[in-house]
């Protein structure tokens, strides 16, 4: 515990000879929690880029047609026998 106390550079309150583990761990706690609350907001966002890139992507793929159709040209046989 005090390896890890002066590794955070952790110094005794006013009137306290060293540092105490509630201290220690009060903050340690307010540090994870808002740590926590925040990773949660940014994976939020992550995912809605995601989201929106991914829709973006399905958009340009239904826009874009699957197969080509190409003008039917005037070379068969009933075209020939017509023109006559």
């Amino acid at each position: 515990f005090l390896e890890t106390t002066a590794y955070f550079c952790m110094k005794p309150k006013m009137g306290e000879k060293e540092v105490s583990p509630h201290s220690f761990f009060s903050i340690w706690h307010e540090f994870s929690s808002d740590f926590k609350d925040f990773w949660k907001k940014e994976n939020k966002l992550i995912l809605q880029e995601r989201v929106k890139e991914a829709e973006e992507v399905c958009r340009q793929k239904k826009g874009k047609s699957l197969y080509n159709i190409r003008p039917k040209h005037d070379s068969g046989i009933v075209s020939k026998n017509c023109s006559n």
